[in-house]
């Protein structure tokens, strides 16, 4: 004779049968851990042209105390700092930025976003550039963002 199982009994031994199951599969399962930091980036395989490094450099044009860096002193800069550390290039794109100063309190300025294409033996003139920058104009800070490219002409 067939036994009767109820629609309760049923769901129960479904769902037993369920969590079992995957009490089972979770053996199976790696548990490698993976560690994700912003300095490992995969090497870019360029189909064209060649890899190199994008870097974007952000100025303020409000000094800390003192008139506003005038188009005049930062075409100076660009032409003076920049341009002889950089022959092969650049590109400046007008900004308006904000951040959080020092002091705590929230800073909305016009800004200026250097563009440099270049390979890796550059990391001194970058660097010159914005200790120079920093010096010159009484900045606290000139932000930088470097991004692996593929460029072709």
């Amino acid at each position: 004779m067939v036994k009767q199982v109820s629609y309760f009994q049923y769901r129960t031994l479904l769902f037993t049968g369920i969590v079992i199951f995957g009490a089972l599969l979770s053996g199976c399962v790696d548990h490698v851990h993976h560690e994700i930091t912003a300095t490992k980036v995969p090497a870019q395989i360029c189909t064209k042209g060649q890899q190199m490094t994008q870097t974007m450099l952000y100025f303020g044009l409000n000094r800390p105390h003192g008139p506003v860096i005038s188009s005049t002193e930062w075409q100076s800069f660009v032409d003076n700092d920049v341009a002889s550390l950089f022959k092969e290039g650049l590109t400046v794109i007008d900004a308006k930025g904000q951040w959080l100063g020092n002091d705590g309190t929230v800073a909305k300025e016009n800004s200026k976003a250097l563009v440099l294409i270049h390979k890796d033996d550059k990391e001194t003139a970058i660097e010159t550039l914005r200790t120079r920058y920093k010096q010159l104009f009484a900045q606290e800070s000139v932000m930088r963002v470097d991004t692996r490219v593929c460029v072709d002409f």
